[in-house]
């Protein structure tokens, strides 16, 4: 049933909550997990559900987004027919998810689809839905437009038939609706509006708080479970590298460790990356450090977010709050190195 829709993602929107994660990415690509990115999850809930043609509308600092989905190899997307397309957008004004105006600059693509429904998502909710059942519900209740909820509220996903989404999309000036969620939140519109309820793990990822709050609490093997199940895999971009090496002065409590690493020193409640260094006598407690940062000998870091590439000098020490954890910018130097 997934064959009948084709997926667009909308991945252009700005969260200023962001900035210190998205200056140099968008939201889509910003690292999550250890070792997937935030457009990782619904990219893979799209081909585990069946659908072969996904459209992804960028914005924002999309260049290592496009560096990591490449010809979409990783997902199975490569193909000779469908498969993904991605639809950079001008400086169009974007005012919610699914812009009819950034739709409408790239419309072949929808005349083109030999798709019946389209489901249209944002890139930044993570989750592991089965789309395919939802759209059984959206055709069994003949609804227009099947709105995806979470306790109530709205995660941005909507399913609805690709004819009335052109006819949405041809008659924006009209109707003045400017996007698909403008559709939904009108209820004198005369469509027959569904909401899908997912009792499922959601975390939707849209400030540096929420982030940090959903990232460690990946460390609980229940909310591992909700998301990361056997017959529904998240994929990534997949990268060779070597298993982690642990010295005789490691010493690691409840963490999720990346392969290529290297830990010597004390790591408790925090998510490594790929090939980060933790050098000797290092503690690094309940914080994120991503991949390819560098921790120096007798540094002391609790509720601290490392961006890539970041290196922290020996002996520096950081302390922040659950609720205000400290963020050392990608490519950044902290402490001691800043002199070198």
């Amino acid at each position: 049933m997934g064959k009948l829709m084709l997926g667009v993602i909308d991945a252009t929107t700005y969260k200023k909550e962001m900035n210190d994660l998205t200056l140099q990415r968008s939201i889509a690509a910003v690292p999550f997990a250890g070792r997937y990115r935030l457009i990782d999850f619904v990219l893979s809930n799209m081909v585990n559900s069946g659908i072969e043609s996904v459209a992804i509308f960028p914005k924002y600092q999309y260049r290592s987004l496009m560096d990591h989905l490449g010809s979409g190899k990783n997902w199975d997307l490569n193909r000779k027919r469908d498969g993904l397309f991605l639809f950079p957008s001008t400086d169009l004004p974007i005012s919610h998810i699914g812009s009819f105006q950034h739709f409408q600059q790239h419309i072949d693509y929808f005349l083109r689809s030999t798709q019946k429904y389209a489901l249209i998502c944002n890139s930044y909710t993570v989750c592991n839905i089965d789309y395919e059942e939802v759209l059984r519900r959206h055709i069994m209740n003949e609804c227009d437009i099947t709105r995806i909820c979470h306790h109530g509220q709205s995660l941005d996903m909507f399913i609805l038939e690709t004819s009335l989404l052109l006819d949405l999309i041809a008659n924006q000036q009209r109707n003045h609706y400017q996007s698909i969620v403008d559709v939904v939140n009108d209820q004198t519109n005369g469509l027959t509006v569904c909401d899908y309820e997912y009792d499922g793990y959601v975390a939707v990822i849209d400030s540096i708080e929420r982030y940090f709050h959903h990232s460690l609490e990946l460390l609980q093997p229940d909310v591992w479970k909700q998301l990361f199940l056997k017959g529904r895999p998240i994929y990534t971009k997949v990268k060779d590298e070597p298993p982690t090496k642990y010295t005789s002065h490691a010493c690691v409590r409840n963490a999720m460790i990346a392969n290529g690493c290297v830990i010597e020193g004390e790591i408790e409640n925090s998510i490594i990356s790929r090939s980060v260094k933790i050098g000797k006598e290092a503690v690094v407690k309940h914080s994120v450090i991503m991949q390819k940062s560098q921790i120096g000998e007798n540094c002391h870091l609790e509720y601290v977010i490392v961006d890539k590439d970041a290196r922290i000098g020996d002996g520096v020490k950081l302390i922040g709050t659950p609720k205000e954890p400290i963020v050392i910018r990608k490519g950044t130097i902290q402490g001691a190195l800043m002199k070198s």
